[in-house]
C-alpha cells in the first residue's frame, strides 16, 4: 500500500510541474506587456531604496510590486488604473513625479527653497564679515612690550621654563 502511494504522489510531482510553468509567466510570452511592465515599474519609486525604481531595485517589496504590475497587466488594468491602484495603496511618494498638489508642494519646492535658504546664509555671513573692522595697529607700548617678553622667553639663561 505505502509503495502505491509512493508511485501516486510521485506521478503528481511529474505532472504538477508542467502545469504550474504554463501559469507562472503570463507576461513573458507577450512582449507587449512586458513592456508596459518595464515602463511601469520605472515611473515607481521603490519604497525601501527610495532613490531606485522598482525597476532597479532588488528590495522583496520591489519584487513584489512588480509581480503586482504583472498581474494587473494580465487582468487586463490600464496603465492609469496600475499607477492609481498604488497610489491608493502607497500614496503619492511611490512615483517619481508626484503630481503638484497641496499634500506634495514641500517634494516641489523643497530643493529650491533649500537653495534659497543657503543663499540668504552665505550672503548675511558675508555682509557680517564685511561690517567686522579690521583688528587696530599695536601702539608702541605694545610693541616695546611684546619685544621685551620674546627677549625673555629666547635668552638661554632665563628663569623662565617652557
Amino acid at each position: 500500500m505505502r509503495a502505491l502511494a509512493a508511485a501516486l504522489l510521485t506521478i503528481l510531482a511529474v505532472l504538477a510541474g508542467p502545469a504550474a510553468a504554463n501559469v507562472a509567466a503570463p507576461t513573458a510570452q507577450d512582449p507587449v506587456a512586458a513592456r508596459r511592465s518595464v515602463d511601469l515599474a520605472r515611473k515607481l519609486r521603490c519604497l525601501v531604496c527610495q532613490n531606485q525604481s522598482i525597476a532597479e531595485s532588488n528590495a522583496d517589496l520591489a519584487v513584489d510590486l512588480r509581480r503586482q504590475i504583472d498581474e494587473q497587466i494580465a487582468a487586463g488594468r490600464t496603465d492609469a488604473e496600475i499607477v492609481a491602484f498604488m497610489t491608493d495603496r502607497y500614496g503619492d511618494f511611490v512615483l517619481y513625479r508626484p503630481p503638484l498638489k497641496a499634500t506634495t508642494v514641500l517634494l516641489w519646492a523643497g530643493p529650491a527653497l533649500l537653495l534659497l535658504l543657503a543663499v540668504l546664509v552665505l550672503r548675511r555671513a558675508l555682509r557680517q564679515q564685511a561690517k567686522t573692522p579690521a583688528p587696530a595697529p599695536l601702539t608702541e607700548e605694545e610693541r616695546a612690550l611684546a619685544a621685551r617678553l620674546l627677549r625673555e622667553q629666547a635668552a638661554p639663561g632665563s628663569d623662565r621654563t617652557q
